[in-house]
C-alpha cells in the first residue's frame, strides 16, 4: 500500500512513517518543512508542502491508496481552519485522483459529550473547551467535511496523547468513550492509525482509543 502521511514531521507523523515502512508500505511523507524528517528509506518519498495549499496537495495524491492525517496545532489557542481547510484539501484531491481511504486524529473533546462518565462530563472536557476551544471547533467542522464527502473515513476521538514509550497495546471502540480512557502514547497512536487505515470495517465512522 502507498501511504500519503500527512503531517509527517510532527510527534505522532514521524512514528506513522517509521511504522509504515517498517510494515512494507510505501509512505509520502508531507509537511511543510519535510526535509526535516531525519528518516531515510529506499520507500519513502519526502514532499514539502502546506496541507491549505490545495494545488500541492492534489499533485502529491496521484498513485496514493490511502491518506493518514496527523496534522495539528498543539495547544494552541488561536483560531485555526487548518482541521477543516486541510481536510478539505486533502478529500477534494483523493477524489480527483481516485483515493478513496483517510484516516485522521480528531479528539474526544470535539465528540458529543452525553455519553461521557462525570468526571469528564462536568469538569475535563468543558475546561479543555475553554481553553483550546477554537481547535475543537475547528475538529468539528472537519466532521462536516468527512460527512460531506464520498472518502471511506475513519476520525479517531484521541484523548490526551503522550510523548512516551509504546506500550504495545492499545484499546478500540466503535460503541463510544473508553473507560479510564485517559491517554495514548504518541507511538501506539500511530499503530491505532495503521491499524485502523488496513481495516475495511470502520469506513464513515468515528471510534474512540485509548491504552
Amino acid at each position: 500500500m502507498r501511504i500519503l502521511v500527512a503531517g509527517a514531521t510532527g510527534t505522532v507523523g514521524t512514528h506513522v512513517v517509521g511504522q509504515a515502512l517498517a510494515r512494507g508500505h510505501e509512505v509520502t511523507a508531507v509537511a511543510r518543512n519535510a526535509d526535516t524528517l531525519a528518516l531515510e528509506h529506499p520507500g519513502l518519498t519526502k514532499a514539502s508542502a502546506d496541507i491549505l495549499d490545495g494545488d500541492a496537495i492534489r499533485s502529491l495524491l496521484a498513485g496514493v491508496d490511502a491518506v493518514v492525517s496527523t496534522v495539528g496545532i498543539g495547544a494552541s489557542r488561536t483560531p485555526t481552519t487548518l482541521y477543516s481547510a486541510g481536510t478539505k484539501n486533502l478529500v477534494d484531491g483523493m477524489a480527483a485522483n481516485g483515493v478513496e481511504r483517510i484516516v485522521v486524529i480528531s479528539s474526544e473533546v470535539a465528540e458529543h459529550w452525553a455519553r461521557q462518565g462525570p468526571l469528564k462530563l462536568w469538569i475535563v472536557l468543558p475546561l479543555l473547551q475553554k481553553l483550546l476551544g477554537a481547535t475543537y471547533d475547528d475538529m468539528r467542522r472537519m466532521d462536516v467535511v468527512l460527512w460531506e464527502s464520498r472518502a471511506r473515513w475513519t476520525g479517531i476521538r484521541a484523548p490526551r496523547i503522550r510523548p512516551a514509550r509504546a506500550t504495545g497495546r492499545y484499546r478500540l471502540s466503535v460503541d463510544g468513550p473508553l473507560k479510564r480512557g485517559w491517554a495514548i502514547t504518541a507511538p501506539d497512536m500511530a499503530t491505532a492509525l495503521l491499524d485502523i487505515t488496513e481495516r475495511d470495517d470502520l469506513a464513515r465512522v468515528h471510534v474512540h482509543v485509548a491504552n
